[in-house]
């Protein structure tokens, strides 16, 4: 008879120990058009808690995924200042001023995760200057996405969109874990 020690590795059964539980994305999305519905539609589904915002009430559905919490607001930057460090941004209103607008105050916080804002090269390239005549450092601006989502997707469908940003939200995401657990490892060691 084979005695294996206590710690071998071995998992008894069909699934192995759970993995850790990781920190949801808190995900603070701007705008109820067609692309923020397909988007929220998937992010119910995902790991994140939701706060979906726009000024046009009457675009929010009567029901959303337990995950999200609608923010109808006519003061949407005050929202930015609000979310938690860490945070997730997408931005994608039906303003382009309202865009300018939030990007100027999210570039303003140090400590979100992530910044999106759907639009073209062109669209960014404006941006960047009229960020830069603000303030913005230079370097800084690579901490903005945009065009959103993962490369390679080219169909402007909402709901293809809606996957790229997701699967891109997700790299983030996983990435950021397994950043932190190599810090924990690197300080144990």
């Amino acid at each position: 008879m084979t005695v294996l020690p206590c710690d071998s590795g071995v998992r008894i059964g069909r699934r192995g120990a759970p993995e850790p539980k990781r920190a949801p994305m808190h995900v603070v999305l701007f705008g109820a058009g067609h692309v923020g519905h397909a988007l929220i539609a998937l992010l119910g589904r995902l790991p994140c808690v939701v706060q979906w915002v726009d000024e046009r009430d009457e675009l929010f559905p009567d029901e959303v995924p337990a995950n999200v919490q609608i923010e109808a607001t006519d003061t949407p930057d005050a929202i930015v200042d609000a979310a938690p460090p860490g945070a997730y941004f997408l931005v994608m209103t039906h303003n382009h001023a309202l865009d300018f607008s939030l990007a100027a105050r999210i570039m303003r916080r140090r400590d979100f995760t992530y910044f999106g804002m759907i639009g073209s090269k062109t669209k960014r390239v404006k941006f960047e200057r009229r960020l830069i005549e603000r303030g913005v450092e230079p370097e800084r601006l690579a901490r903005m996405v945009c065009p959103i989502g993962v490369p390679g997707i080219v169909d402007k469908a909402p709901a293809s969109i809606a996957v790229a940003v997701g699967a891109q939200l997700l790299q983030v995401w996983t990435g950021r874990e397994v950043q932190r657990e190599g810090e924990l490892i690197s300080t144990v060691d």
